[in-house]
């Protein structure tokens, strides 16, 4: 048969988890895609607690406050069109009132240093080395908000910038959790409005970044960029804007992830959740029937089953 792809080689992970593992994925977009699937499938995972970070300056501090478990504080937003914001966080975690921000902060901040200290596994994806730098603050910003261009510097984090700071990411997390398991992607989302050759340029420095911690075993490694660039090298793998991967794209890698992760045992379970979730969203022709009464009689003991095994589950 003539091939019309080509795969990447992928070894089933040394550190795979289960459903009695937990997950923490932290970083681009990307991370909300895979985060969603694992809701969805029922794994106990945490996604973002601050929002959407995508480069690896904001997301390391977001970390160190929350190990330091810093209490946040007024200086910590600012206004801007009658929303309080804050440098730190995603909009996301915006609120009406000044109260309100530094509120949503401290429980984002609560919720990631709980999940820092339990988790087997920490799952970050980096989604650019572009970053932007507030003038008067002089610290790297997590989004702008935005807040007028003129405010910012915008740079480009080198490869030896990039290494320090995960560096300091990686014995930050492990010396608060000794057990943790941590693996690095890089987002396949292309960063256009940075421009084409930038959005290479940055996409280089964080795989190169992240390839120097991977060389001395201190971290793993997920190809999820070049699954999207090397398996899936078509425009219709894209969503409508032509930067983000398209929902089919989406499931391909995480099917991928989900064959190099995830033990067999959970594969089997991830197979009877998708048997429950599809049936709570079935539509009878006639909700009152005999057949649909027999069809949530096997629902409930299907979810019945799942539930006796893995109490904490929530459908």
């Amino acid at each position: 048969m003539i091939k019309l792809q080509t795969q990447l080689p992928l070894a089933a992970s040394s550190t795979p988890f289960g459903y009695d593992d937990k997950l923490l994925l932290l970083g681009s977009c990307f991370s909300e895609n895979i985060g969603d699937k694992l809701d969805y499938y029922k794994f106990q995972s945490v996604t973002n607690p601050f929002g959407i970070i995508f480069n690896p300056i904001a997301l390391e501090r977001l970390i160190q406050d929350a190990i330091e478990n810093k209490t946040y504080t007024e200086e910590d937003v600012f206004e801007l069109d009658g929303v309080w914001k804050s440098y730190y966080a995603h909009s996301d975690k915006n609120a009406l009132s000044r109260l309100g921000a530094v509120i949503h902060l401290q429980e984002a901040q609560q919720l990631l240093r709980t999940q820092l200290k339990s988790a087997s596994h920490l799952f970050i994806t980096l989604g650019a080395a572009w970053v932007y730098r507030h003038l008067e603050r002089d610290e790297v910003v997590a989004n702008c908000h935005k807040v007028p261009q003129k405010e910012f510097a915008k740079e480009l984090l080198t490869i030896d910038d990039i290494v320090q700071s995960l560096s300091r990411i990686v014995k930050l997390v492990r010396n608060f959790n000794p057990d943790i398991y941590i693996t690095f992607t890089v987002s396949p989302v292309r960063h256009i409005k940075d421009g084409f050759i930038e959005n290479t340029r940055s996409k280089s420095h964080l795989i190169s970044a992240i390839h120097e911690l991977v060389d001395k075993n201190v971290v793993s490694y997920f190809p999820s960029y070049e699954i999207m660039m090397d398996e899936l090298r078509d425009y219709r793998f894209y969503g409508s804007d032509m930067i983000h991967p398209s929902a089919q794209a989406v499931d391909y890698i995480w099917e991928r992830f989900v064959e190099i992760y995830a033990f067999a045992k959970a594969q089997q379970t991830m197979k009877q959740v998708s048997k429950v979730q599809q049936g709570l969203t079935h539509k009878p022709f006639n909700a009152e029937g005999e057949q649909h009464q027999k069809f949530l009689a096997k629902l409930d003991s299907q979810k019945e089953e799942l539930l006796q095994e893995f109490p904490w589950m929530r459908f």
